[in-house]
């Protein structure tokens, strides 16, 4: 069997500008990839590669043409396992890129297949969780705001940015125009440790589900310090990157959020998630702001998740890619009609 493969990059709009404590972003960019077996059949995936962990579209378009030779050597969409450790050997440090084909190469195996990929996989869509809706940082009015359209448009549970000087203020206006959503808070590592347990006292008046990374991730040993004396659960998001972060975050956070572009692949999630299981710890998995071509194949791990946080194509001005429905933020994968991960253009 011989495989073909291609990329594109793609710029697209936000809805919103979409703040969190350290930075505004506009407009993401994506890099689409392409693999296309000899039946006819093309999977497709995408890279959101963040800066903050030092990838950009750039290095993603710089370092596929390698990735694809490993996948055109290999030429069987189903070795997946050893695609994705030659990928790894040749590309140590562009997870994101990484990413792209083994949702593109996940995409092809369960099309030739004939089956959705929670199915290729044997996961029970029952078991799905609701995706939150994430509110950036904006002025406490048009977070409120912001908030009431979430409603009305159906989400019940509600991420809020937080890491300003007027945290419970936002956290206050949003509970006021969402008195009946499920809220959860996310610092992007804003506080110090001691700030944090007193601003997470404060906030818990406010019927929170969660604090998400409250601190540095480079202070362990302060997120074991909130954690010991938080009145909320608190998650990993940045403190969480790849499989060995798992056992070093075990005893400090109640939550492990995980996120394709981090960890470099499916495979490596699905790892991810039983070692975190293994260690006691709830599971989550988030995104990047992000095409469908990327944010269909993360929606089939959700039966296996605590909670989710997969509203990254929801909050594009348009995605040029449809994918698993999530009406009312509910992620319908026994609704999908077509195999592979849903993925497809408009």
């Amino acid at each position: 069997m011989s495989l073909d493969a291609e990329f594109e990059r793609l710029s697209l709009p936000l809805e919103n500008a979409f703040t969190i404590s350290r930075s505004t972003q506009e407009t993401s960019e994506n890099v689409v990839v392409r693999i296309a077996d000899d039946d006819g059949n093309v999977g497709v995936g995408a890279a959101a590669p963040s800066d903050h962990y030092g990838e950009t579209a750039a290095t993603v378009e710089a370092v596929l043409p390698e990735l694809l030779d490993v996948v055109e050597s290999v030429g069987d969409p189903h070795q997946l396992d050893r695609i994705e450790r030659r990928m790894e050997a040749t590309v140590a440090r562009n997870p994101a890129a990484r990413c792209a084909v083994s949702i593109a190469l996940h995409d092809l195996a369960a099309k030739r297949a004939d089956l959705p990929l929670y199915r290729y996989w044997g996961l029970d869509p029952d078991e799905s969780v609701p995706t939150s809706y994430t509110i950036g940082i904006d002025t406490t009015e048009r977070m409120a705001e912001k908030t009431e359209t979430a409603v009305e448009r159906g989400y019940s549970v509600l991420k809020i940015k937080v890491g300003t000087d007027r945290d419970e203020e936002i956290i206050s206006a949003v509970r006021e125009a969402a008195p009946d959503a499920t809220v959860r808070v996310d610092a992007n590592e804003a506080w110090s440790p001691r700030e944090a347990v007193r601003k997470i006292d404060r906030l818990a008046e406010y019927d929170l589900e969660f604090v998400e990374q409250p601190v540095s991730a480079d202070d362990p040993e302060g997120l074991k310090f909130v954690r010991d004396r938080s009145a909320l659960p608190i998650a990993a998001d940045e403190s969480c990157v790849t499989l060995a972060d798992i056992p070093r975050i075990a005893g400090k956070v109640d939550i492990a959020n995980l996120k394709l572009m981090k960890c470099g692949g499916l495979r490596e999630a699905k790892r991810m998630i039983h070692a975190a299981r293994a260690h006691g710890l709830e599971v989550m998995l988030g995104c990047m702001v992000e095409t469908n071509a990327a944010i269909s194949a993360a929606a089939h791990l959700a039966p296996l998740l605590d909670y989710a946080d997969l509203d990254g194509s929801l909050l594009l001005a348009e995605d040029p890619y449809e994918g698993v429905a999530m009406p009312d933020g509910e992620i319908d994968l026994a609704g999908l009609d077509r195999p592979g991960t849903g993925a497809r253009t408009k």
